[in-house]
């Protein structure tokens, strides 16, 4: 059995920055005809320089490679005219409440007092994607941002809002009820729950924020994949951090997926007789939604088994040691 993939998009990556950057962006490059790349740096991509220079460190890093690194600028108190300056230059903007996750600590402590930004993103038709999760309770903190995701979505109808790696049932049933609602679906919150990270030993690779949750918010997920709902798509939220920030106390947040991204996909959508609807997952959905025309890349996959590594570099992939029963034969 085998499937081809058109030009498949990995829409919300973080490729980091330095030697980190040389590492992993070439593993998402090889499979991937772009990717959305995510600004939490230290210090964030907060300004028009600093976000070309990105671009370019992207590009370096990737090489020769068919990829397209779609920009976005860290979520602040922009104006008018460096909002339009920029545009050209991005895909969107990336909103973080402060200290929700990773390198977040600059993002924003009040939505409410930022109308007027969300105005101007709405007249100059830039996308706002959003890290939707409040400072509750750990498990609860997705679904109550869908209070925000409500009145954002209202009181901006033209703007529109990728609410990012989504975990739970309550926001896979706001994408129906708001037209200006999408939704990005990680590759490891379909096939996880939270007992996979804490139910035995703490497994430090699958620890990531949103947490992973219960098993019937991994079904709603896997449900609305596998159906190819037209407003979901795939944006993996790998995230690599050092061996040594993930087996330590404090352990950081983030899955390592970008190398096994699409073999894991591929066995997942075969095992439910959905091989036909992964091109809408990885590609044709993002493709619609955004606007976007990537380069002409084509993945073809097999059900011939692959050996995650240990480990690339300094970084842990998700389930390393595992063999999937699929892997990419050919990339042209």
């Amino acid at each position: 059995m085998n499937v081809s993939l058109t030009s498949p998009l990995d829409m919300h990556l973080h490729v980091r920055q330095d030697s980190m950057l040389r590492v992993v962006a070439p593993l998402s490059a090889e499979h991937f005809a772009g990717a959305v790349i995510m600004p939490n740096l230290l210090p964030p991509v907060d300004h028009l320089e600093r976000l070309l220079w990105y671009t370019e460190e992207v590009r370096s890093a990737v090489g020769t490679a068919t990829f397209e690194p779609y920009m976005t600028l860290f979520f602040r108190d922009y104006t008018e005219q460096e909002l339009e300056a920029a545009k050209p230059h991005l895909l969107g903007i990336k909103l973080y409440p402060a200290g929700a996750t990773t390198n977040s600590e600059a993002g924003v402590q009040h939505i409410s007092a930022m109308d007027h930004v969300f105005r101007i993103m709405q007249d100059l038709d830039i996308p706002l994607l959003v890290h939707g999760e409040t400072h509750g309770f750990v498990m609860d903190r997705e679904r109550e941002f869908c209070e925000v995701y409500k009145h954002l979505a209202t009181t901006y109808p033209r703007l529109r809002i990728t609410m990012e790696h989504i975990t739970t049932q309550d926001s896979v049933q706001l994408l129906d009820r708001f037209e200006n609602l999408f939704a990005t679906v990680t590759a490891h919150h379909l096939v996880i729950t939270l007992d996979d990270v804490v139910g035995g030993l703490m497994n430090p690779h699958l620890f990531c924020k949103p947490i992973a949750k219960r098993p019937e918010d991994r079904d709603a997920l896997l449900q609305a994949a596998l159906a190819a709902h037209p407003k979901i798509m795939l944006g993996s939220d790998s995230a690599p951090h050092p061996v040594s920030s993930k087996e330590c106390p404090g352990c950081a947040a983030g899955v390592f997926t970008a190398p096994i991204l699409l073999p894991l996909l591929a066995e997942l959508f075969a095992q439910h007789g959905a091989l036909d609807r992964l091109q809408d997952f990885v590609s044709s959905n993002a493709q619609r939604i955004y606007r976007v025309t990537p380069p002409h890349k084509v993945v073809t996959l097999q059900d011939v088994p692959m050996t995650i590594p240990p480990m690339y570099d300094t970084v842990v992939p998700m389930w390393a040691g595992r063999t999937l029963g699929w892997s990419v034969t050919a990339v042209h």
